[in-house]
């Protein structure tokens, strides 16, 4: 109809009208644009996990890491109240086994060699249940050559290492200091129960139900002068880990925070004395912050990765809705520095040379 009307308009005021159409709808396709990007932005992040920001955009030419080793906080509950925490009780939220079941078949199908289960306190969901399923699960099912779990070892239980020992190979207990009041002065006390007591009685199942046993210490400013030489050496354990006190904002730092860890930090410099302190530990693996930061591929309750990069715990989309591969991509994972702090080593409880 328009072309029309035109046909019979001199040439230079058709190309005046077609010009004034033009202006007319740039303008109200700019106007209705404050409508459309908000709708487009809600579809992109209707399918998002609980407050995953939307990802950004990444090089296609970047290679994607292997998930060798992951660790996978399915819990941030804990009945500790450690001070320098940096991953904290900010949900209650914990997959149902079947879908974290799914998540770890996944992983598996990705290159997964090593499951460390983490939290919060992993034997807080269920009474230990739900870990020794996961644990049983992995080991007999998806035949990984390591499982292992980080616990504060205040909830474990002889009966749990009948029942579910057998499929787990490292159990590390955290231990900040041999000095029960340093313990309570960090966040570690048991009201009238011994740290120190039941670590030593842990260690004790651990012998006698075949679990390869490893300490984890976060070195601060409650312990740094202490000289654990004589302890660590009298429980014999595989490794030894030592950590430098982390920031993470959002977790142990900044308004949003559940915990104030500014009184514990140390510095580099007090972190190698007290390394230089304990050099004759054949088992110490020490990380500094810096190891720390980038070198561990940490999936949440949610099963995201969290990507520290920026010093706070920036998450992916679940690996559950986009599957591995693309979440991978968003961890900030190091793969360099996961294998230059010694990520990889003896980790299959089959392969380790112990007296048990």
């Amino acid at each position: 109809m328009l072309l029309g009307v035109l046909d019979h308009l001199p040439l230079a005021l058709a190309r005046a009208v077609l010009a004034a159409l033009r202006g007319r709808l740039s303008a109200l396709c700019w106007g209705l644009t404050p409508l459309v990007l908000p709708l487009l932005s809600w579809r992109r992040r209707s399918g998002c996990s609980p407050d995953t920001p939307a990802a950004p955009r990444q090089d296609k030419n970047v290679m994607v890491p292997t998930p060798t080793s992951v660790n996978y906080h399915f819990t941030r509950q804990c009945n500790y109240k450690c001070g320098f925490c940096f991953h904290t009780a900010k949900t209650s939220f914990v997959l149902p086994l079947e879908e974290a079941k799914r998540g770890l078949a996944m992983l598996k199908e990705a290159g997964m060699e090593k499951i460390n289960f983490s939290g919060g306190e992993p034997f807080l969901q269920d009474r230990g249940e739900f870990v020794g399923q996961l644990v049983q699960f992995c080991k007999e099912e998806l035949k990984l050559p390591s499982v292992s779990i980080v616990s504060n070892g205040s909830l474990i239980r002889e009966r749990w290492f009948k029942k579910y020992g057998e499929y787990l190979d490292i159990l590390a207990i955290s231990c900040d200091s041999f000095n029960e009041e340093v313990n309570v002065l960090i966040g570690r006390g048991q009201g009238k129960k011994n740290h120190v007591e039941n670590l030593h009685k842990l260690r004790q199942w651990c012998r006698d139900y075949a679990v390869a046993f490893k300490i984890n210490s976060v070195i601060n400013r409650f312990n740094v002068e202490e000289d654990m030489n004589e302890q660590i050496k009298a429980l014999n354990p595989v490794r030894w880990k030592v950590f430098q006190c982390l920031i993470i904002e959002g977790e142990n730092s900044g308004e949003d925070a559940l915990r104030e860890a500014d009184k514990f930090v140390i510095s580099d410099e007090d972190f190698e004395q007290f390394l230089e302190r304990h050099k004759y530990i054949s088992c110490l693996v020490p990380e500094s912050n810096q190891k720390m930061r980038d070198s561990y591929l940490i999936l949440d309750e949610y099963m995201r990765f969290l990507n520290c990069r920026n010093g706070r715990k920036e998450p992916s989309k679940s690996i559950l809705d986009i599957g591995v591969e693309a979440a991978i991509k968003f961890s900030g994972f190091d793969e360099k520095m996961f294998l230059k702090r010694g990520g990889k080593y003896v980790w299959s409880k089959a392969d380790m040379i112990l007296d048990w």
